[in-house]
């Protein structure tokens, strides 16, 4: 059986959906534990607004192509993403790995939705082009706070902790 791009494209926004739900997970958990971190609290408060507005796009193409999410990768991505948020609450320094494995994931959307903009691009498929590059723009925007608030935050972890305060979150 032979694939063609679209049928690609298709599994492509179907993953990159199911992503977001992994994104959502893991970021809806790190804000219920944050304590002490105001300002990754609010880059994540604002990229979960965000993240909405992505998955909104990625359905409406979905369902331009008469197609739908996949309920069984959105499951278990879903689980995935609470069990990457909750991996991180026990360590002391909870804020940091966090921290790390936020950069890591936003650069991991910026490759999938650079994919999915080829994919759209090789099956001549551009009606969703403008919807995915504000995504892609707004995951680069993400991936820069979070890098930007890697030494504050590892500061504040730092004076927190030998001050003998609570610093995990």
């Amino acid at each position: 059986m032979s694939t063609d791009a679209r049928e690609i494209y298709i599994t492509a926004l179907k993953n990159t959906h199911a992503l977001e739900m992994q994104a959502l997970q893991i970021m809806e958990r790190q804000v219920e534990r944050l304590e002490r971190y105001p300002e990754m609290a609010d880059a994540l408060r604002r990229h979960i607004d965000e993240t909405h507005g992505q998955r909104q796009r990625l359905e409406e193409a979905l369902h331009s192509l008469n197609e739908t999410h996949s309920v069984i990768k959105e499951g278990f991505l879903g689980f995935v993403g609470n069990m990457m948020a909750l991996g991180h609450a026990p360590a002391q320094d909870e804020i940091l790995k966090n921290t790390y494995a936020n950069h890591a994931f936003e650069n991991f959307e910026i490759a999938a939705y650079t994919s999915l903009l080829e994919i759209g691009d090789v099956a001549g498929l551009a009606a969703h082009k403008a919807g995915f590059t504000q995504s892609l723009d707004e995951e680069k925007a993400m991936a820069q706070r979070v890098h930007d608030l890697i030494v504050p935050t590892t500061r504040r972890y730092v004076e927190l902790t030998v001050s003998g305060a609570k610093a995990d979150r």
